[in-house]
């Protein structure tokens, strides 16, 4: 459950409410694909705008139409009682295991999140994915923080973000991260760009946004890594060029929204308001780079 790909689906909405049969829709691709896991309510998954009702149904509905593939459910949230809250009515719903994001509106120092890490798993009986992601959640894991978390009871896997560019530079950031956890703990790339380094460079699993929507392309530079052709994963990697320049220019929550809208996956204006949707040009560019990438397939 926590190697390979974990794909992140959207939590899509129509008329600003849950889209169940397009949720389901979105899940059949991933389970017919072959997905290793999927990752609900993740950042992908809207998981912050949704209530608590929405997110618990969206959490069963997951497990429901994820057939046999295991299904990892969001749970992050402001205040510690909330996430104990929501990875209650994640087990209820049959996840096997929770993500935790320590999401912030105050800055939270590393005792405070050590503090919710220890909280939140000393109440869980599913394993747990430590969710770091800084450019949301504005708290930075330095690699002693990540020690302090590892060790905690339920912790299986971190989601750290992008590696180096470099390959060089992408075996030691993971090495060192790897220095610093138990050897039971796998460690999971994210930023898709930099993916195919990652998985290339020792990553054990990639924590996917792209895989969500796209699984095949996703899948094949998953296998390829793991099975030591790594020059394979760069390339195919490298020939989503134009898909990861649409994520560096308009970010990868919205560019594939608007892929899933595109491909008549989703409802139009799937996303929860005050977020927008692309603009009408930038949309257009995202269907153009679809098609000519034939990425629908």
């Amino acid at each position: 459950m926590f190697t390979g790909l974990s794909a992140f689906p959207h939590t899509p909405l129509r008329d600003d409410r849950f889209d169940e049969a397009a949720y389901a829709r979105l899940l059949e691709r991933l389970t017919v694909a072959g997905v290793d896991s999927i990752t609900a309510l993740g950042s992908t998954g809207s998981y912050m705008y949704l209530d608590r009702d929405e997110r618990r149904r969206a959490a069963r509905a997951a497990v429901q139409h994820a057939d046999s593939v295991p299904v990892i459910v969001g749970i992050g949230a402001l205040r510690t009682s909330q996430v104990q809250t929501l990875a209650d009515d994640a087990q209820e719903a049959g996840a096997s295991a929770v993500l935790l994001a320590p999401v912030t509106y105050q800055a939270l120092g590393d005792d405070e999140v050590v503090g919710l890490f220890e909280d939140v798993t000393a109440g869980l009986s599913v394993p747990l994915v430590v969710y770091d992601n800084p450019g949301t959640t504005h708290v930075t894991f330095a690699d002693d923080l990540y020690r302090r978390i590892a060790t905690l009871p339920h912790v299986a896997s971190i989601k750290i973000p992008g590696v180096p560019a470099d390959a060089a530079g992408a075996a030691a950031r993971v090495q060192a991260i790897r220095d610093h956890i138990p050897a039971t703990v796998t460690v999971g790339v994210s930023g898709d760009s930099t993916a195919a380094t990652g998985l290339s460079a020792g990553c054990d699993a990639w924590y996917s946004v792209i895989g969500g929507t796209l699984p095949a392309p996703a899948l094949r530079i998953t296998r390829a890594a793991l099975s030591g052709d790594h020059a394979a994963a760069s390339a195919e990697s490298a020939g989503l060029g134009p898909l990861w320049a649409l994520f560096a220019e308009h970010g990868s929550y919205r560019v594939t929204a608007a892929i899933a809208e595109h491909l008549g996956l989703v409802a139009p204006d799937s996303l929860p308001r005050p977020v927008q949707g692309l603009g009408a040009a930038a949309r257009a560019h995202a269907a153009q780079v679809v098609d000519e990438l034939r990425l629908a397939d």
